[in-house]
């Protein structure tokens, strides 16, 4: 579902993750409005704070649940700072969902390999979600997550119920150690040495900093994952997400409107989209 329809919302919980990053569980206020509420993997809402403005943010939450909507929102502009300094019970509005998303049926019964870099794994909760909600319905699932520092790391809380409960193989990294990491230091590229990649039978989702796409698309594509079984969400570009500001126009491509989720055969068309 794609649509317009705005919806009023009160912050019901705030989780701080680092620093830089709170987690935002909305509740749509009206109750039929929170019932019709629907969205797919890989969307995003524009998330308007009263008196400042509106900014597009994927959504971290689980299909399946209408009580509440997750948002992992990191600071990073003037709506975002007046966010993080609002309280629980506070009430704000979304517009959506909108934009493309993974196609999650599609991939049933095949191993995925997730692959998140820093704030990359917020868009890819969405998916892991769906996939705890099927379980069954796919074979192996794997989830590569790196980012700069140990610090860095988001909903860490998660990892031993995604691990235990959910059978996702996770796998972490960070590329600066510190005293009291025990972790795996290093590029994200090398996790790809812990599993063992079935080309024919395997989806990748990929989303993270343009330069990890790169290398981690690279990869796949010598493993011979075909390029139209891996999908990019190319996101950070979007500012409006209605395709007016042109800030994320590729080509004659709006990755707000004709994205954010792309197969990585059409990205790599797309001239300087990564």
């Amino acid at each position: 579902m794609q649509t317009d329809r705005g919806y009023k919302c009160r912050i019901t919980n705030i989780v701080s993750l680092t620093e830089q990053e709170k987690l935002f569980q909305l509740r749509i206020l009206d109750p039929d409005e929170r019932n019709l509420f629907r969205f797919r993997p890989g969307q995003f809402l524009m998330l308007q704070v009263p008196g400042y403005g509106e900014v597009p943010i994927s959504i971290s939450s689980s299909t399946s649940n209408n009580e509440q909507v997750e948002l992992c929102i990191r600071k990073a502009g003037h709506v975002t700072s007046v966010l993080f300094d609002a309280q629980k019970g506070a009430h704000v509005a979304i517009r959506g969902p909108f934009g493309s998303s993974f196609p999650m049926e599609e991939m049933m019964d095949r191993n995925v390999i997730l692959v998140a870099g820093g704030l990359g794994i917020a868009p890819l909760r969405a998916p892991l979600f769906w996939i705890n909600d099927h379980r069954d319905r796919y074979k192996d699932v794997h989830m590569l997550y790196g980012t700069r520092e140990p610090s860095q790391l988001l909903f860490t809380y998660q990892f031993e119920e995604w691990e235990k409960i959910n059978h996702i193989n996770l796998h972490t990294i960070v590329e600066h150690g510190t005293p009291d990491w025990s972790g795996r230091t290093g590029m994200i590229t090398e996790l790809f040495s812990e599993i063992d990649i079935d080309p024919e039978n395997t989806y990748a989702i990929v989303c993270g900093p343009p330069v990890m796409f790169k290398f981690v698309c690279n990869y796949l594509d010598k493993q011979g994952i075909p390029m139209n079984r891996m999908f990019v969400s190319l996101e950070r570009r979007m500012h409006c997400g209605m395709g007016k500001c042109c800030r994320c126009m590729v080509g004659s491509t709006f990755t707000c409107v004709d994205g954010p989720v792309f197969d990585y055969w059409s990205v790599m068309n797309l001239k300087e989209a990564i």
